[in-house]
């Protein structure tokens, strides 16, 4: 008898719900406080200057983009890959990816100080800028996306989705490239300039999407107390470490062919071992926390079988992908551009000077802000829609899967 309730929670009838929306609303205003504080103010009251120009804000805005087209993981391999096993979750997948997109643009549009300046943006476009391709790039993705999700929860449409999945599909590979090749066409800096950002990026975003996803539907299912069965999650995380060593694979790949180029030497050893605050966030956040602690969490045959462990290994990913785009972002541009190689150079204008920054905490509320945003749509669209599969048991997404087999796989705790 007590089911019911529970089951209802995150269908706005408890107040736990109400306090959760509670929490994201306040959230995003004070991210708009922060956006009007750097309206008024200007960016002076940030720690960006002429030198650092992308802060914290694009740190959060870029993570949430490069996260939303991973979100779309599971609804691509329910459509684009014919595992049916993960039909039920593709709206919670197409949801997560609309809602994470729109909490990085509007991070962005917010930190130009004057949001009405992203008109002149959509109306004069420069072909030769990266930028301006991706504006199509992310506008394109969610109108399909959205689409996408009309497709499969309209039961007229449904034979025409597995189409749309598979334009979703390849519209995001190419967003995630473009997003990459922002940095990867930088030839200015140093830390930038190389090909391999792009499938790096790529990396980044499936295992960034999917510990979202992960984080999102265990939070999701514990709260409704809906059935979520063992066989979905022990595939899921699977998957989840497999993007986390990809991307272990490819930094390693990035960093190993900046080290061969002697060119190439002192932003390395900038980034790795003398530049403070970046070599601390790459190997203890990043490498440590983020990429090597979660892929034991997630391949011992025990601590897999937890929720908590798999929950906290998501977390980490998210935490160590914050990390990797800081010190990509960021310390790419503190490392001082090689103007005139061969030759020291110094001037008033602190050319040849490790540029500081530090973040304020301005920049940080404006980031919580999009997250709040992207997150407030979440609650409230599961709200109205049937976003959430009423059960999500081994014998309702597998028919075939065994009970003995489910009583081996089943949590050892959490």
């Amino acid at each position: 008898m007590t089911a019911k309730p529970q089951l209802r929670a995150l269908d706005g009838q408890s107040r736990g719900y109400y306090a959760l929306l509670g929490v994201l609303l306040a959230a995003i205003g004070l991210g708009l406080l922060a956006a009007a504080l750097k309206s008024a103010h200007g960016h002076h009251i940030t720690g960006m200057d002429n030198q650092i120009v992308w802060g914290l804000p694009h740190v959060f805005a870029i993570f949430l983009i490069v996260a939303a087209s991973g979100a779309l993981n599971v609804a691509s391999i329910a459509s684009v890959f014919g595992r049916r096993i993960y039909k039920p979750l593709a709206p919670l997948s197409g949801l997560l990816a609309v809602a994470l997109l729109a909490g990085g643009l509007a991070i962005l549009v917010l930190d130009l100080g004057r949001p009405d300046r992203l008109v002149v943006a959509m109306t004069h476009y420069n072909f030769k800028s990266i930028f301006a391709w991706n504006i199509f790039l992310y506008t394109g993705f969610m109108v399909i996306v959205l689409v996408y999700l009309w497709f499969l929860m309209e039961r007229r449409m449904n034979a025409h989705a597995p189409a749309v999945g598979m334009v979703a599909f390849v519209w995001r590979l190419v967003l995630t490239t473009g997003t990459g090749a922002i940095f990867g066409f930088l030839v200015a800096r140093e830390a930038y300039d190389a090909a391999i950002l792009a499938p790096l990026f790529i990396a980044m975003s499936f295992a960034l999407g999917l510990a979202v996803f992960l984080l999102v539907m265990l939070a999701a299912y514990h709260w409704t107390g809906r059935p979520l069965g063992d066989l979905i999650l022990r595939r899921l995380k699977n998957l989840l470490a497999v993007f986390v060593a990809a991307v272990l694979y490819f930094v390693v790949v990035y960093h190993l062919t900046n080290l061969y180029a002697t060119r190439l030497h002192g932003v390395e050893a900038f980034l790795l071992v003398s530049g403070g605050i970046y070599p601390l966030l790459f190997w203890g956040v990043q490498i440590l926390l983020g990429s090597l602690v979660p892929l034991v969490m997630l391949f011992h045959p025990v601590w897999s079988r937890s929720r908590r462990v798999i929950a906290a290994a998501s977390g980490l990913v998210i935490l160590g992908g914050l990390a990797q785009l800081y010190v990509i972002i960021i310390g790419g541009q503190a490392y001082p551009m090689d103007m005139f190689p061969g030759y020291e150079v110094s001037s008033s204008f602190h050319d040849g000077v490790v540029a500081p920054y530090t973040p304020t905490l301005v920049e940080f509320l404006l980031g919580i802000g999009g997250v709040g945003l992207a997150l407030f749509l979440v609650a409230v669209a599961v709200r109205f829609l049937h976003f959430l599969p009423v059960s999500l048991a081994d014998h309702k997404v597998d028919p075939h899967h065994s009970a003995g087999s489910a009583t081996e796989t089943a949590p050892a705790g959490g």
